[in-house]
């Protein structure tokens, strides 16, 4: 992560997109709540950022910072910072989905959590490793995303094309410790000053009612 102007890391930057103006997803294209908790990969740029926006979210059980994709040999930071090994870094998010869907953690996603405009990029953080993708679990997931993105493409949402990749979450490898829930152990840290805890304050000014209640 580069230590850069926090603001062209946050979603819409250059597009002067506001948060309320990401709708929520078609009641038909959402599924029903499921009998046990699920689990959403999301690459959205840093992963200390969309983990702290994650945390936050009533019905998110559990964040864990981690690589999706490439070889385990190479699943580590400094080799993922160096952009040649295929992963991306991402978020598993547990939830329960009788209580937020995966409809609404995309609507997260792409709202307040990443800018989904950017390819292979998030504002200063340039490289493959910091590419937007939503890496799903199984076929009613992807349809799920496929047809958010749809949604938000016909409406013009964006005033640039959305580039996330949609692909099969095939290896998930979970980050070294210290960078597990780095916006609340780390609040300090320029990074997280200047990109984490903007994102943070717009979902609580945006979204106040998804938020916990602790």
């Amino acid at each position: 992560m580069l230590f850069g102007i926090g603001g062209q890391s946050e979603v819409g930057a250059g597009l002067r997109v506001s948060p309320d103006h990401v709708p929520e997803p078609a009641h038909d294209i959402d599924p029903a709540a499921a009998a046990s908790d699920s689990i959403a990969v999301l690459a959205g740029g840093c992963f200390w950022c969309v983990d702290g926006v994650f945390r936050m979210l009533d019905g998110v059980l559990d964040v864990v910072s981690g690589y999706a994709g490439g070889a385990p040999e190479t699943a580590n930071y400094r080799d993922v910072c160096s952009g040649g090994t295929g992963h991306a870094e991402v978020v598993r998010v547990r939830f329960d989905p009788a209580r937020i869907s995966f409809g609404r953690i995309l609507r997260i996603f792409f709202a307040i959590a990443h800018d989904p405009t950017q390819l292979n990029r998030q504002g200063n953080d340039v490289g493959t490793q910091y590419r937007s993708a939503v890496f799903h679990t199984d076929a009613a997931q992807r349809e799920v995303a496929e047809a958010y993105i749809r949604q938000l493409n016909d409406a013009g949402v964006f005033a640039a094309p959305i580039v996330t990749e949609i692909a099969p979450l095939e290896v998930f490898y979970e980050a070294e410790d210290y960078h597990q829930d780095y916006a609340a152990v780390n609040p300090t840290q320029p990074y997280i000053a200047c990109t984490a805890l903007p994102k943070m304050g717009k979902l609580r000014e945006y979204f106040p009612d998804l938020l916990k209640k602790s």
